[in-house]
């Protein structure tokens, strides 16, 4: 977190505005550390910045599932899902259509919990 406080504290200072935050999924972390990662997702969304979540066909899920790459969809959905539960708003993806419906069933539920139940 402190590293992404020093770069934006940069990119301000030479009036750049439009930042996205990327926290590296797979780039020099073990699988444990991914998903320690994707675990506190939601802290970076104290920066205030959009953040991106790579995780598609990421290592920390074909070699968790014991699968490969291009077997790990099921996987990835799932670890989507939770991206955007913890405040995600770009997802790098390599299946769009999947994506496209995981998102819709995000929102369709986010739009659930905020709607007032009638009892």
């Amino acid at each position: 977190m402190f590293y992404f406080s020093e770069v934006l504290e940069k990119t301000q200072a030479h009036r750049i505005n439009d930042v996205i935050i990327d926290p590296g999924f797979g780039f020099s972390k073990t699988v444990s550390q991914n998903f320690e990662l994707l675990g506190q997702f939601q802290l970076f969304k104290t920066l205030q910045r959009v953040l991106l979540a790579g995780v598609s066909r990421k290592s920390m899920i074909y070699k968790t599932l014991g699968t490969s790459p291009q077997n790990a969809l099921n996987g990835t959905t799932a670890l989507h899902m939770v991206a955007l539960n913890k405040g995600a708003n770009i997802l790098r993806v390599h299946d769009v259509k999947e994506a496209l419906e995981c998102i819709q069933l995000h929102l369709a539920l986010k739009k659930e919990d905020e709607s007032p139940t009638e009892r």
